[in-house]
């Protein structure tokens, strides 16, 4: 009985004790990551090894808040976007002064304005595409929504247009007062992104405003200037023949010179960019570019329907 006990216990004492290094294998499988960090953070803190692991650490979770960030800010940037490029169009065609405005006068000024999308191949109004989701940039890089510009044409070094453009028109009852085109063009740095607002005869300049650009601060960045935009109010587009006309000039335009009516004075030290808003614009409001749409525009009279 005695011997019989004594073997009962060991057996099952030698179960207990092969059933324990299982256990402990698992264990030690779990905590073997969480082991070699803790031995990484108990090295010296002059050690290169731990030294590299932490600065991983660290990257690894900027990485993943700054990822973070982005995504969950992405809708909040696309809408402040959107609203800059609406308080750009109602400010070229003069309906509001100065930054100190209201988002909700914005959206209140930018409703009154009739939104349309033009084939500017053929000049016309198309509901191909759909106003409130177009996205004349992306367009342009489609294969099928954008065209390439043969070399000889692309005065505004631009490579590449969309086949279809977002034109802005501004109405007093049926009678047109302003068209707002986009426009855009190479310039020394940058491409330039603006706005030109033409008067209800198709040839008057009543605006022109670049809201997005990297040209050179006090040189070319000169185009945002109030006072350089100003001195395109009242200049000629055309002639009366129709003739595409309007340039940055050399300098200074003096008021008795020929094409005092269709020029405004260069910006100081940035000749380059200068000659790229005379490109850009002979661009956009010529053949290749707006010239179909204007020329149809014309021929619809004052109601430009």
């Amino acid at each position: 009985m005695s011997v019989s006990d004594n073997k009962g216990a060991g057996d099952t004492g030698g179960i207990e004790e092969s059933a324990e290094p299982a256990t402990g294998s698992h264990d030690g499988v779990a905590s073997e990551p969480a082991g070699k960090f803790a031995a990484i953070l108990a090295l010296p803190n002059d050690d290169p090894k731990k030294t590299v692991a932490v600065a991983l650490a660290l990257c690894l979770v900027c990485s993943i808040v700054v990822s973070a960030a982005a995504v969950l800010l992405r809708p909040a940037q696309q809408a402040n976007a959107e609203l800059d490029r609406r308080k750009n169009v109602v400010e070229v065609a003069g309906l509001v002064e100065g930054n100190a405005v209201e988002a909700s006068e914005v959206e209140t000024l930018f409703d009154s304005i009739e939104r349309r999308i033009v084939d500017l191949e053929s000049g016309e109004f198309t509901e191909e595409v759909d106003a409130a989701s177009f996205d004349q940039r992306a367009a342009a890089a489609d294969p099928d929504l954008g065209v390439g510009i043969a070399p000889d044409a692309d005065i505004a070094g631009i490579g590449r247009r969309s086949r279809f453009a977002e034109v802005f028109l501004v109405r007093d009852g049926d009678d047109l007062q302003q068209v707002v085109l986009p426009v855009h063009g190479l310039g020394l740095w940058s491409t330039l992104y603006g706005f030109i607002a033409l008067e209800g005869d198709l040839r008057t300049i009543s605006g022109l405003k670049f809201y997005d650009h990297a040209e050179t601060p006090g040189l070319g960045g000169e185009v945002e200037n109030v006072a350089w935009r100003s001195k395109w109010e009242g200049k000629f587009a055309f002639d009366e023949e129709g003739g595409l006309r309007i340039s940055v000039a050399k300098g200074a335009v003096p008021a008795n010179a020929p094409d005092a009516a269709y020029s405004v004075d260069g910006l100081a030290g940035a000749t380059l960019t200068s000659r790229g808003v005379t490109n850009l614009l002979r661009y956009w409001l010529d053949e290749e570019g707006f010239g179909p749409f204007l020329a149809k525009l014309g021929e619809s009279g004052p109601s430009g329907s």
